[in-house]
């Protein structure tokens, strides 16, 4: 799926359900929404049989079967009424400009109301087109945060060089296994290796989760890493806490999920979900304090800095940042004294 990509069909139905969808990374690149009027979509409704045999649907008016053995088993599915259609209906347009505002402008609104050879091949035509952005250059964007701001931690990349059979990922793996703090040489070295590869430089890049302080910042343009955005998030440490102090594990598939969020769907999950030590409250606040008290001298060395709200859904957040991105910096006055 990663490779060759995915569709989600009638999903999400509310604005709810589609803020859990980014949250938990399923963020789609094209939403194409399919619109007729109510009294087409009744009508469409009311003509649907079922195969009691095969489970394949028919329609009396767009696709009857030739088959007179069919057409005989043929019957109309539970739910279908006018009364019951019309009641989907309204609470589809009391959902719908929630889901909208969710997804802003990656949404596509095409007519279903016409052939469905015609309405297939704009959709079709739709997402062959790469995604629209009006960012002038290409993106170079540090993206500073909390721990439970929404960003992904560099801590990935280095465990990637940590399972490789490299001289370097032999000596980053101890420090990984010991829970202690990669040194700065090295995550600077590995950075640099990455951003300055021919497509980074061409597509751009984004650094979540570095750098830490602002030593680690001074570091950085000694190791050509020059970042012409830097994105703050800002989210309460309430907030924080909620968000990963509630987290639990399901020991026999890997899942993982969360009280308020996404609670286990069966009891027999639920009594067996486990805490991760490092998501424990007293770990989160003392990560959550450590950060407060390394970024206020990382906000005043990035002085064209850009402060988000991060409690908010995904999607807004990354409106914003993409607004940002359009519009130029502004012009310094220098000033001759």
């Amino acid at each position: 799926m990663l490779f060759s990509g995915w569709i989600l069909e009638g999903i999400p139905d509310s604005r709810e359900f589609a803020r859990s969808l980014q949250v938990h990374g399923i963020i789609p690149r094209h939403v194409v929404v399919l619109y007729a009027p109510d009294i087409v979509l009744i009508e469409r409704n009311l003509g649907k049989r079922v195969d009691e045999i095969t489970g394949e649907v028919y329609h009396t008016t767009f696709d009857w079967p030739t088959d007179d053995s069919i057409r005989w088993r043929l019957k109309a599915p539970k739910g279908i009424s006018e009364k019951e259609t019309s009641k989907r209906l309204l609470e589809y347009h009391r959902n719908f400009p929630g889901i909208v505002q969710s997804f802003g402008k990656s949404i596509k609104l095409i007519n279903a109301d016409q052939p469905c050879a015609d309405a297939f091949w704009q959709v079709l035509s739709h997402v062959r087109q790469p995604p629209h952005t009006d960012s002038p250059f290409s993106a170079r964007i540090l993206l500073c945060g909390p721990p439970g701001s929404g960003k992904i931690c560099c801590e990935q990349m280095l465990k990637e060089a940590a399972t490789g059979d490299t001289k370097l990922g032999k000596f980053i793996k101890p420090y990984l296994d010991g829970g202690w703090p990669v040194p700065d040489k090295v995550v600077i070295k590995l950075l640099s290796r990455q951003i300055n590869r021919v497509g980074c430089y061409i597509r751009g890049w984004v650094l979540h989760g570095f750098p830490k302080d602002e030593d680690q910042a001074r570091r950085m343009p000694g190791a050509g890493i020059y970042p012409n955005r830097v994105f703050f998030l800002n989210v309460p440490a309430e907030t924080i806490l909620e968000r990963l102090s509630y987290t639990m594990v399901d020991p026999v598939s890997g899942e993982r999920y969360h009280t308020l969020y996404k609670p286990a769907i069966t009891k027999e999950i639920n009594d067996r979900l486990l805490i991760n030590p490092k998501e424990m409250e007293e770990t989160i606040r003392s990560k959550v304090d450590l950060y407060f008290r390394l970024s206020g001298s990382l906000e005043e060395y990035f002085e064209d800095a850009i402060f988000i709200n991060g409690d908010q859904d995904p999607q807004t957040v990354f409106e914003y940042i993409e607004s940002y991105m359009i519009k130029p910096l502004p012009v310094k006055e220098i000033w001759d004294l």
